[in-house]
């Protein structure tokens, strides 16, 4: 892909993590853009779960504010504040890990059509992770 060859909404749409363990909508949140799982390969908790009741769907138990430890994962907005900023990168976002209960900075980039990266990290982004999502 050529660099500034993408729009800033060349990124909505449902796109597959890394290891197709869930599927993420992005989608426009007024001027940034935001995402939501939409789709979980292990939706419930499974048999001899200590973190849920096996066969319940999973929730955000390990999230930091107690009133919101009670929310289902599935659906749940886990990215918000990402700014196009030209050159197929988003930036200024924030990642909220459920399986952690921990928030992250982020920065997007896309790679190509089908394949877009995305980068948490704390302080830095030379400290952090970087997953390949595709479509």
């Amino acid at each position: 892909m050529n660099a500034g060859a993408a729009g800033p909404e060349e990124i909505l749409g449902i796109w597959s993590t890394e290891k197709d363990e869930a599927k993420v909508e992005i989608f426009k949140c007024a001027d940034k853009y935001c995402g939501r799982i939409v789709w979980l390969k292990d939706q419930n908790y499974p048999p001899g779960s200590k973190e849920g009741t096996p066969g319940t769907p999973k929730i955000d138990h390990k999230n930091p504010e107690p009133s919101l430890r009670s929310r289902p994962v599935m659906g749940l907005q886990f990215m918000s504040d990402f700014a196009y900023i030209g050159n197929n990168a988003w930036k200024g976002g924030r990642l909220y890990d459920p399986e952690k209960g921990k928030t992250y900075s982020g920065k997007m980039t896309l790679i190509s059509p089908t394949q877009l990266d995305l980068r948490g990290f704390i302080g830095i982004s030379l400290l952090g992770r970087t997953s390949k999502w595709t479509r």
